[in-house]
Formats: structure tokens, sequence, C-alpha cells
């Protein structure tokens, strides 16, 4: 019996001890468990938070290269924003801008512009980018001015830290505002009448183009790309008019290319001298017998910023050659304007602007056009502004007088 009694008690105790153990075992395997779900789970939230800083940090370069005032296109790095893929970063953002226009010749709301940016780097030397633009908000059969357009459509290549080769639609580099010109980056409800008429803004063409900086304060493009066609109406103002001859890489005619080139110093703080030239050999494409002849931009202008301060001042003028526009006049086109303005805080500022424009100055009538403007923009935020303006236009001989609110954003 006492034989059985110890038996039994060790029997007992080795249960026990099994038990014990399958417990520390179950323990164990259930205690990894929970360790190997807490780790994948930490992965997940450090994957989360890097995307975020990466999202935070490239918005803050957006915002920055937004308010590059030396160009919209100069880097896509400073702006990007968006889905980071296994091949590159794409980059989104947009703005627009809408009017309204009470003068002796219209009264009327319209939302102007909505654009869309996009982009993508492919590498930290390859890099798209693009704008889509709807005008007046929509376009099609009936559309009065309504318009859907690629106004940006290019191909960046880095050829080292200072120099690019572009190709696709590109704007051409010429003027002030042709490349940049986002609502809140200048002064007046809308655009200046002097690069509407006689730098068609917004001007793109086809082509390919070499970019880049040289020296301390230098920085330089050379573009070939599909030139003007330009051709008469029956409207005797607007005969032989540079802003009708744009083609937009439109299946535009490459008969004659046109060449442009463009340079700006920037040596001394707050100064910029600009310039650029553009040749087209036969202005006309070769279908106009009468009007085959070659076409010459000149441009300059000068950006002097001291302070709160800013004057704006731009010369541009076209030497056409061919019978056709030499009996209409219009051989000679040109235009110019100063605008100075001033920032009464980093919210409000002010400005005024003259202006005169030709471009039938030969023609024996009227066509000249002058205007001034005067008003103020508004910046609740450095991307979105509040403008209102007042012009005072003699357009040939006939008043052309009223106000102008918008409003615009970009991101």
């Amino acid at each position: 019996m006492k034989f059985s009694r110890t038996l039994l008690n060790s029997a007992a105790a080795s249960m026990l001890a099994l038990t014990s153990a399958s417990a520390i075992a179950a323990d164990t395997d259930s205690l990894q468990q929970q360790i190997e779900s807490l780790k994948a789970q930490n992965k997940i939230i450090m994957e989360r938070l890097e995307t975020t800083a990466d999202m935070i940090e490239s918005g803050s370069s957006q915002s920055a290269g937004h308010n590059d005032d030396h160009g919209a296109t100069d880097s896509l790095r400073d702006k990007t924003f968006g889905h980071h893929g296994n091949s590159g970063t794409t980059t989104i953002g947009g703005y627009g801008e809408l009017h309204y226009n009470n003068t002796d010749s219209t009264n009327a709301v319209s939302m102007h512009r909505f654009i869309l940016f996009m982009g993508h780097e492919f590498s930290d030397r390859i890099r798209f980018w693009s704008e889509l633009e709807v005008e007046n908000s929509q376009a099609g059969d009936g559309m009065d001015g309504g318009e859907v357009a690629m106004e940006q459509a290019f191909l960046e290549f880095d050829l080292n830290d200072n120099h690019a080769v572009r190709a696709g639609i590109l704007l051409v580099p010429v003027g002030l505002i042709n490349e940049t010109h986002e609502p809140p980056t200048f002064y007046g409800v809308e655009r200046n009448n002097v690069e509407k008429y006689i730098i068609p803004t917004t001007w793109r063409e086809g082509g390919i183009s070499l970019t880049g900086r040289f020296g301390e304060a230098f920085s330089y493009d050379l573009a070939a790309h599909t030139g003007l066609k330009l051709a008469t109406d029956d409207t005797p103002a607007t005969v032989y008019t540079v802003r009708d001859a744009r083609k937009s890489a439109r299946k535009a005619p490459a008969q004659d290319p046109a060449y442009t080139a463009r340079i700006i110093w920037r040596g001394i703080a707050g100064l910029e001298l600009g310039g650029a030239i553009q040749y087209q050999r036969d202005v006309s494409q070769g279908e106009i017998a009468q009007n085959a002849g070659s076409a010459t931009l000149m441009e300059a202008h000068a950006v002097w910023q001291a302070g709160a301060a800013t004057v704006r001042a731009l010369y541009a003028g076209w030497n056409i050659n061919g019978t056709g526009p030499a009996t209409a006049g219009s051989d000679k086109q040109s235009g110019w304007y100063v605008e100075p303005s001033y920032k009464l805080s980093s919210k409000l500022g002010l400005f005024a602007r003259q202006s005169g424009w030709d471009n039938a100055p030969n023609s024996g009538t009227n066509t000249e056009n002058t205007q001034t403007d005067f008003g103020l923009n508004y910046w609740p935020h450095e991307n979105v502004v509040v403008k209102v303006d007042y012009q005072i236009r003699d357009k040939a001989g006939t008043n052309d007088d009223g106000f102008n609110l918008g409003v615009g954003y970009q991101f």
C-alpha cells in the first residue's frame, strides 16, 4: 500500500509537471505570436510615418516653387507632391481665376481659366511636366470662347546641374508672364494687353529647347519650335494680327519653324534685365504668296524691386516682311508698358500700369490702343488672391472704360 501511494504521488507529480510544461509552452507560443503581430504593426506605422514625412517635406517644396518669381517650370523638384510609386514621383497642382468685367464693351462673369498641373519625375535627371487648360468653363459646338487645350507637355533631361534639354509643347521663352502667369504672381485682374496682342500669351509651340545658367548671374534659353502662320481677315483693325497666328501645336505647320533665344541677368539683388529675339523665315508657312516674308520679334524687359516697391517695364516689337503686311500697314507691330507697384503689407499691394500697343501702325487709320490701369491685390493666403482694378482705355478712338473684379488661386 505504501508503495502504491508512492507510485500514485509520483504519477501525480509527473502529470502536474507535464501540465505545467504544456501551459508554459502554450503561453510561450501565444507570446511569440503577439510579438510577431506587434512587429508587423510597428512596420506599418513606420512606413506610414515615413510617407507622411515625405509628403510634408514635398508640400513645403511645392509652396516654395510656386513663389519663385523666375518661372513656374524652372524645376519640378521644387513642387513635388503626390504619389510615390516604384518608378518615381508624380506631381499634381493647378491654378484658376474667376473674373467679373464691367466695362463699356462687356458686362459678364466668367471662370476664365481652370488649369491642372501634372508631372512625373522618372529620376533625378529625367522628368515630365504638363498643364491642361479649360477656358471659360466649357468648350464645344456653339460655345463662344470656350477651349480645352494643352498649355504645356514636355520632357526635361538634365545634362548636368546647370543645363537641361526640353522637348514637347513648350511655352515660348519671351516676356514676363508667358511662362509665369498664375493669378497670385501678377497685378491686375486681366493679363496686360501688350503681352496679349504683341507677345501672344499664353504662347506655346511644339519643339525643343536648351535652358540653363552660366556665370554668377546669367540664365539663357535657346529654342527651335513651330512658328506662326500669319494671315489676314476681314476686320481692318486685326489685319495680320500676331495673336491670331498662333497654332499652339494643333497640327501646326512645320514648313518654316521659328527660333527663339533669350538671356536674363540677375547680377544685382532685386534687379532683373532680360531680352529675347525670335526669327521665322516665312511667317505665312508658304501658303500666301503675297505674305511670304520673314518675321523678327525683339523683346526687352526690366524688373526692379527695392523693399516694398517694384517697377516692371517691357517693350516688344515685330518686323514682318512681305508685301501683304506692308500693304495692310501691319509690317511693324509693337507695344510697351510700365507698371509700378507697392506692397503695403504681405497681404495687400497697390499697382498702376500705363501701356500702349498697335498691330497696324502703318495702315493709315487709327489702330493705336492706350490703357491706364490701377487697383489692388489682396492675398488672404500667399497662394490665393482677390483683385480689383479700374481701366481707362482708348481703343482706336473708342473708349472702353470700367472696373474688373477677380479671384484666383494656385496650389
